[in-house]
């Protein structure tokens, strides 16, 4: 099988496979779960009102799926990929828990 690199190992189809597979669900999975969460600490941070601030959150969701997804498939390893977006998610989600998690009404 033919090789990309010079002097990089050869990699089976299956495997191959599995990491395309990989790639694909973390842009799908992980892009998805960092978008949305992006969207609710937006949403809930900006000082808008709620409809207008719910907006701003769903415009800039877009562009961080977008590029959740243009990191996956440019990251060097599938490892690195599934951390570049885990990690900023559980950051969001830390933030979405921050200052708002007792003033639930």
């Amino acid at each position: 099988m033919k090789t990309v690199k010079k002097g990089a190992p050869a990699i089976t189809a299956g495997a191959y496979r599995r990491t395309v597979a990989a790639r694909i669900a973390a842009a799908v999975g992980g892009g998805y779960a960092l978008a949305t969460l992006s969207a609710m600490v937006i949403a809930q941070s900006v000082p808008l009102p709620d409809r207008e601030a719910n907006q701003l959150g769903a415009m800039i969701a877009f562009l961080v799926l977008t590029a959740a997804v243009i990191w996956v498939f440019a990251a060097s390893s599938v490892v690195r990929a599934w951390v570049g977006v885990l990690v900023p998610a559980g950051l969001l989600f830390l933030a979405l828990l921050g200052p708002w998690a007792g003033s639930a009404a």
